[in-house]
């Protein structure tokens, strides 16, 4: 082979390209990311709602030493806690041996998906149908969740204010849910219609029964049999339905996606493809540092971060408020010195769909975790715009430590854009920075990642815990 020219070698030096992971790894760490990626997948199917998610990482923490966490708890140098906001997000945290001034390394990611929620009264039948009326959750395709079957998740108060855990659809066994859609031959006049109002959201009613109930004497036969089966397995009656949280979701397993079985389908991606390397980075045997660490698990990004169990609450405030001053330390310097991994899903550059995206300042599946130096829409509106000097901090610690990363932004300026929880982290006086996986058809009712991406993103948030 010829020497490199000069100009090879110069261009090698000062010039910067994003390169497929592929040729950048050993084959031995391709297997460890597919060994992860079985356990990212099992993850998925478990946790389709922010409930199951958080029992399922509450589970987790515990196999894994973790301890339940009040605001009066006695902390120690090296334990383990967790705190369960209301059973819809997670703050898990590991005390360090340094000064807890010194700051606290955060990943926070998100539990909730778009979703199809029921109504506060949603059953009823037409034309010997019955049906449950639905109210969309987060930014959907309308039309994407029609003629595929879905699957029921929740939780039901009854009048006494005990709970029933409902899932219907997503054993081989049960029965799954269904959006009517008109057929090619009848569908002239929505044909017409832009996509966006193709299927309106009147229209989102699951499909969940057609048989009478066996008395002539009583009205709307179909919907009282549907209650009737909702009765008698769950001891639910139609006015616990108005106290219940329930949401339908696609019905769909995790699969490998492809012939080589590099990606991964599934419903959920966004977000939970930071959240489980959020998990299992706090968890990791090497997560031993000299830093408090903390993996936050939220709820509510998808509707804006608001209430309690979102981002915009004080219980990020509170927590590390209460952790300082537990440990000696000044909340006030312990947030000026934290840093935090905004960790959330960015756009996979499509190479179908070329014209929304601005391919240089894209992310390509397969080039590794994404840094987005900001997000917002249009103007950076929304975006906490972490500083440079944060920014390089992040390159450093990926760069030392084997992380392959890529830069990006979220499609063309003028298209459209999204936001994450990195503006109320930031808005605590802390450093934050949006790292994430990139995700094909985001939002739609299966997604396809890549499983070298979500490995690197487990790695990138421990490299920050450990840094």
């Amino acid at each position: 082979m010829s020497e490199k020219t000069k100009g090879q070698l110069l261009a090698e030096k000062l010039t910067y390209k994003s390169e497929n992971t592929f040729d950048k790894i050993e084959k031995s760490e391709e297997d460890k990311a597919h060994s992860y990626s079985e356990g990212y997948k099992s993850f998925l199917d478990k946790a389709k709602t922010e409930r199951k998610a958080v029992t399922l990482a509450v589970s987790m923490a515990k196999d894994n030493g973790f301890v339940e966490y009040t605001h009066k708890t006695k902390l120690e140098v090296g334990g383990k806690y967790y705190y369960n906001n209301r059973g819809k997000s997670l703050f898990l945290f590991k005390v360090g041996s340094e000064d807890i001034e010194n700051g606290i390394r955060i990943a926070a990611a998100h539990i909730d998906s778009p979703r199809l929620d029921l109504k506060p009264r949603p059953v009823y039948e037409d034309a010997e149908m019955g049906f449950l009326k639905t109210h969309y959750y987060g930014g959907i395709k309308k039309y994407q969740w029609t003629a595929t079957p879905l699957a029921l998740h929740g939780s039901v108060i009854l009048r006494d204010n005990s709970v029933v855990d409902i899932t219907i659809g997503e054993d081989e066994n049960d029965p799954v849910f269904y959006i009517n859609d008109l057929p090619p031959h009848l569908a002239q006049t929505q044909n017409q219609k832009t996509l966006a109002l193709g299927v309106e959201g009147e229209s989102l009613n699951l499909l969940a029964g057609s048989k009478p109930y066996p008395d002539k004497e009583v009205a709307d036969k179909i919907k009282l049999n549907i209650l009737s089966i909702l009765n008698e397995k769950y001891g639910i009656c139609e006015a616990d339905l108005i106290s219940a949280e329930l949401s339908a979701v696609p019905a769909l397993k995790a699969r490998d996606c492809g012939l080589d079985r590099s990606m991964i389908a599934a419903y959920g991606h966004d977000d939970r493809v930071c959240a489980y390397p959020a998990l299992t980075a706090i968890f990791d045997d090497s997560c031993t540092g000299k830093h408090t660490v903390m993996t936050i698990l939220a709820d509510k990004e998808e509707t804006g971060s608001d209430g309690n169990t979102g981002m915009k609450s004080a219980i990020l405030r509170d927590l590390i408020e209460s952790i300082a001053k537990e440990l000696g330390g000044d909340p006030v310097v312990v947030r000026a010195n934290s840093k935090c991994l905004s960790a959330d899903v960015n756009v996979a550059f499509d190479p179908n769909y070329p014209e929304v995206f601005e391919k240089r300042n894209s992310a390509f599946i397969n080039h590794g975790v994404v840094i987005s130096k900001y997000t917002g829409a249009r103007g950076k509106s929304g975006t906490s715009d972490a500083s440079a000097e944060f920014l390089g901090y992040i390159r450093s610690i990926f760069e030392d430590r084997g992380v392959c990363w890529q830069i990006a932004e979220l499609g063309k300026i003028d298209q459209g854009g999204g936001g994450t929880v990195a503006a109320y982290i930031a808005n605590l006086n802390i450093d934050v920075i949006d790292l994430g996986v990139p995700v094909l058809s985001m939002h739609a009712p299966a997604e396809v990642i890549a499983k070298l991406d979500v490995y690197m993103a487990h790695k990138a948030i421990l490299a920050l815990f450990n840094a």
